[in-house]
């Protein structure tokens, strides 16, 4: 390219809103939006997380109702957290044909699953007393392999409640191959399986220990999610291992902080690939637009774009309803 200015002038694509519509490189459709929602069972009316204004601890009813409003503004998916009335340390809720994920599964299937996609988190964070995505040792560590058996119950049970997409969250070795295994063996060959490959031990999930009731009661989960500075190439490696055990698409999560990664496993891999714009981020922009430090809306926007730019083909981001309409 030898052309310079002035007969080069790049602001010649940039004069109004219509030109740079009609070039937009990037753009954002609402079916590419997944909408996170938390039910809790016991309680009588929708209870606000005050760390995350504008989102709720559902009840059964009020669930239907948002999930009612996602599908009407054309959001391609919701994945559902939940908060049971008893949890003990093994997780019992997680599996219980009667726990609150799976009616509420069964109900959100019922009234939107033919509009979008019912996905449901599979891990035992929520459903544990000590706050850990697993099964304990005596010595207070996380057992890998006696977690796995209890994923595999939880997954089966998501599926039998209609499930549509199953989301494993815990980073265990190994935790894709025994939910697709226990799928298949129940017979849900059908049924999809969304990987959080690489999931950080991240500060910016503050927030949402607050709203899944899920903070560890002691210790961290440093020894089985990644390490933001962990080595080179780990989190492509987390990638290609849940892909030989059968993901049929791969999740990076937080999305912000994690943009690089994104990136990289999108030009690695040739599956659907997510990325959750977590807690924190929601939080962070929410706080800073109540105290007039930033223009809400285009900030929204605006990291929304960078987290499609960077390679997410799906985005798990807590805007989707409100999003989705605007996009339409």
């Amino acid at each position: 390219m030898t052309a310079q200015f002035p007969a080069v002038r790049p602001r010649r694509l940039r004069r109004t809103a219509s030109m740079r519509r009609m070039v937009a490189g990037t753009r954002l459709h609402p079916a590419e939006l997944v909408l996170p929602m938390f039910v809790k069972e016991g309680i009588g009316e929708p209870s606000p997380i005050g760390s995350m204004p504008g989102v709720f601890q559902h009840t059964r009813d009020s669930l239907r109702k948002a999930a009612h409003e996602a599908a009407e503004a054309g959001v391609g998916g919701l994945i559902l957290f939940g908060i049971p009335a008893v949890k003990d340390g093994r997780g019992s809720a997680a599996d219980d044909p009667k726990g609150i994920v799976q009616q509420a599964v069964a109900d959100l299937v019922a009234d939107v699953g033919d509009t979008l996609v019912v996905m449901t988190d599979t891990c035992l964070d929520e459903f544990t007393d000590h706050g850990h995505c697993g099964i304990l040792t005596p010595g207070g560590e996380v057992d890998n392999d006696a977690t796995l058996e209890r994923y595999a119950a939880a997954a089966v049970a998501q599926a039998r409640a209609g499930s549509q997409v199953i989301a494993p969250s815990g980073m265990m070795d190994g935790q894709v191959a025994a939910i697709r295994a226990a799928l298949d063996g129940d017979g849900f060959e059908q049924i999809p399986i969304l990987a959080y490959s690489a999931k950080y031990a991240s500060a910016f999930y503050g927030p949402f220990r607050e709203a899944a009731e899920c903070a560890p009661q002691f210790g961290d989960r440093n020894a089985y999610q990644q390490d933001g500075a962990g080595p080179v190439g780990e989190a492509l490696r987390e990638v290609r291992l849940d892909l030989d055990e059968g993901a049929d698409a791969v999740m990076v999560k937080p999305a912000l902080a994690y943009l690089d990664i994104l990136r990289q496993v999108r030009d690695l891999v040739d599956v659907p690939v997510a990325a959750y714009q977590v807690s924190g981020e929601y939080a962070m922009v929410e706080a800073a637009a109540a105290n007039g430090w930033v223009d809400r809306d285009r900030v929204i926007m605006e990291s929304l774009i960078a987290i499609r730019r960077a390679g997410a083909d799906m985005i798990l981001t807590y805007w989707a309803t409100e999003v989705a309409r605007k996009l339409r």
